[in-house]
């Protein structure tokens, strides 16, 4: 266990009223282990000069996180001891002399499961991604939805527009642009105008780039706010179509005009290609939405900016003319979310805005029909205790819920 994780977990005991030991000593009932084998616990009391290891209870994580939710040690039950395992028969060993194995169940909810981007079931989502299925090739090679993918591909168009759009007779992107007597909305011209570098991907180095942007921007105005990178990005992967950034204050200074004071700078830095602020609407009392896919109601804004890049080299023809530089773009479209939350809903927004999406809903699933809670990107609700649970870190919201905390980069269900 990393020594962050074990110091937020032992302060976290504390508060709920246990008695902690940095140290081992006689007045230690119980050893709590993660990612610890019973050999691996034993030889590290063997280390420290232990002559009678059976006074101790060799507990894994899970019987603590127990704990933390009852807010009371709990029993140490079969299923929360760390067992000694028996080796592996020979491979001589007759079938009939061989030990039995008990598949272990795989729970339904995501939160529950680490998912890591490493895919280990290339076998099966090759008929989703290739369409090997005679079914996925139906789908794939259906007029309807190939119109629909092209058209939503657009930034600020939507599965309601695209069905008004076919309903009117339009199949291809090209077609849309012919037609001149559609109106655009503001979100949907820009999405026409930079199409190309905003359907293509927007790389980690990129993404580095634009948080050096926004985390400068942002600190101009607010020297101590806390800026994260969240999304794809802060679960791992290598590349994204946009980068949502959450932004808080830690101190009890909170500024309503951050947001406009941001774009008022891009724009005079001739950064900003488009943008749309919606205004909080976020109430501390209203309890948490019941839907999975909720949005929440904080500040946002919904931006696409321009990043700088280098130019190609102009000493290169083609089709036997040089590239006229001034005709070549030096920057790239990149579509940014900001989001602005109080500081005391951080830890649930952040928790929200990383995802994945299907974990977030496997979480929110769990807190209503496991836990009788409701969860959302503001905040925690115990239905019975009818109570609202403050949480400092996502880790905190993981204690509530009873559940083994997940890293970021293992939520990609």
């Amino acid at each position: 266990m990393g020594v962050t994780r074990r110091m937020f977990l032992m302060e976290l005991a504390r508060r709920k009223g246990f008695r902690v030991e940095s140290e081992l000593s006689d007045s230690v009932t119980h050893i709590v282990a993660e990612n610890n084998s019973y050999p691996e616990v034993m030889d590290w009391l063997r280390g420290q000069a232990v002559g009678d290891s059976s006074r101790f209870e060799l507990l894994d994580i899970s019987w603590f996180t127990a704990c933390m939710e009852a807010g009371r040690p709990v029993d140490s039950e079969m299923k929360y001891r760390l067992m000694e395992q028996s080796h592996s028969p020979p491979l001589n060993t007759p079938d009939s002399e061989a030990p039995s194995f008990v598949a272990s169940k795989v729970s339904q909810y995501s939160c529950q499961r680490k998912t890591t981007l490493n895919n280990c079931n290339k076998k099966f989502t090759e008929i989703i991604e290739e369409g090997e299925s005679s079914r996925a090739k139906e789908v794939l090679n259906d007029e309807r939805y190939k119109s629909f993918k092209q058209f939503t591909s657009v930034f600020g168009v939507g599965v309601k527009t695209s069905e008004k759009w076919y309903r009117m007779g339009l199949r291809t992107l090209e077609e849309l642009k012919a037609d001149k007597t559609l109106k655009l909305s503001k979100m949907q011209k820009a999405g026409f105008l930079y199409y190309e570098d905003l359907v293509s991907c927007v790389s980690k180095a990129e993404a580095d780039a634009v948080s050096l942007i926004v985390k400068n921007t942002v600190c101009t105005f607010l020297p101590d706010a806390l800026v994260t990178i969240t999304g794809g990005f802060r679960r791992g992967k290598k590349t994204g179509h946009d980068i949502d950034f959450l932004i808080t204050n830690p101190g009890p200074r909170e500024d309503d005009e951050l947001l406009h004071k941001v774009v008022d700078l891009w724009k005079k830095q001739d950064l900003l290609l488009y943008y749309d602020i919606i205004e909080s609407t976020f109430l501390k009392e209203q309890i948490p939405s019941r839907k999975v896919d909720a949005m929440d109601n904080f500040q946002k804004c919904f931006a696409i900016l321009k990043l700088y890049q280098p130019r190609v080299d102009n000493s290169s023809y083609n089709t036997s003319k040089k590239i006229d530089m001034a005709e070549v773009k030096d920057w790239k479209a990149i579509r940014v979310d900001l989001v602005i939350t109080p500081f005391e809903q951080y830890a649930y927004a952040l928790l929200g805005w990383t995802g994945s999406r299907q974990f977030g809903r496997d979480l929110r699933r769990y807190a209503t029909h496991e836990k009788k809670m409701i969860l959302d990107n503001h905040a925690l609700y115990d239905r019975k205790k009818r109570v609202f649970l403050k949480a400092g870190s996502e880790e905190e919201i993981f204690a509530h819920l009873g559940l083994d905390y997940v890293e970021p980069w293992e939520r990609n269900a």
